[in-house]
């Protein structure tokens, strides 16, 4: 699935989709608002994690009180957008993160290996199951995501944006979602990447911080908002 056709998609879900062109060459950026949406762009790759600020902070400008992030390429299905507002309606998460691993055999071998063990080392660091810590599909409430720092450039934004939320006394929640694994070729880099994220969690490690305490939670203001 190219860019404009997950846009139309996604606005049969949600009337507003907010589309970041991170430094692509591809046409991504005209072709999502011919789809329909409101497109930011970086004039070079920057990495996702400065694309998924970029995408919150012009939500947070337009008002919004929730975003919901999703990569581009396919891999998330519009479907399972529900899923997410019906978790944070009911259960008052400030963070609701999609889980696949109800089905994880159908995620690549790699993928699948590399995120088994961020995982446990985001669950041991945080005190509680973390059971897919990768995931981008998420719910975020942005006054609480506002309030915090993120250092973080590249993929690991996943993993420092979790600690993050529970750190501040968060509730956090996982959602299954459907696995769109085979015919879809992710963009992280299974060396650069890890090692990125490797350093990022020395560094994390080295300065001594915290660990988030179990069971606190926040209960998050329910105004619904479509990114």
């Amino acid at each position: 699935m190219t860019i404009a056709p997950l846009v139309r998609e996604v606005r049969r879900h949600l009337p507003t989709v907010i589309v970041v062109d991170d430094g692509s060459t591809d046409g991504t950026a005209a072709q999502a608002a011919a789809a329909g949406a409101q497109v930011q762009a970086h004039p070079r790759n920057l990495g996702k994690g400065a694309a998924v600020k970029t995408g919150l902070s012009a939500a947070t400008a337009r008002g919004f009180v929730w975003a919901l992030t999703m990569d581009g390429d396919g891999q998330h299905q519009p479907e399972d957008i529900q899923a997410f507002l019906q978790c944070a309606e009911q259960t008052g998460a400030a963070l609701v993160i999609g889980t696949r691993m109800h089905d994880a055999h159908a995620i690549p071998w790699l993928r699948r290996l590399v995120n088994f063990w961020m995982s446990r080392l985001l669950s041991w660091r945080a005190g509680r199951v973390l059971p897919d810590s990768q995931c981008g599909f998420r719910l975020l409430f942005l006054e609480a995501w506002n309030v915090l720092r993120f250092e973080t450039d590249h993929f690991e934004i996943e993993s420092e944006m979790l600690l993050a939320f529970l750190a501040a006394g968060h509730t956090i929640e996982f959602v299954p979602i459907r696995v769109v694994g085979k015919g879809h070729c992710s963009r992280i880099h299974p060396v650069v990447d890890m090692l990125r994220w490797f350093r990022w969690w020395w560094r994390l490690s080295r300065a001594g911080v915290q660990r988030p305490v179990r069971g606190a939670g926040h209960a998050a203001e329910r105004r619904m908002l479509e990114v």
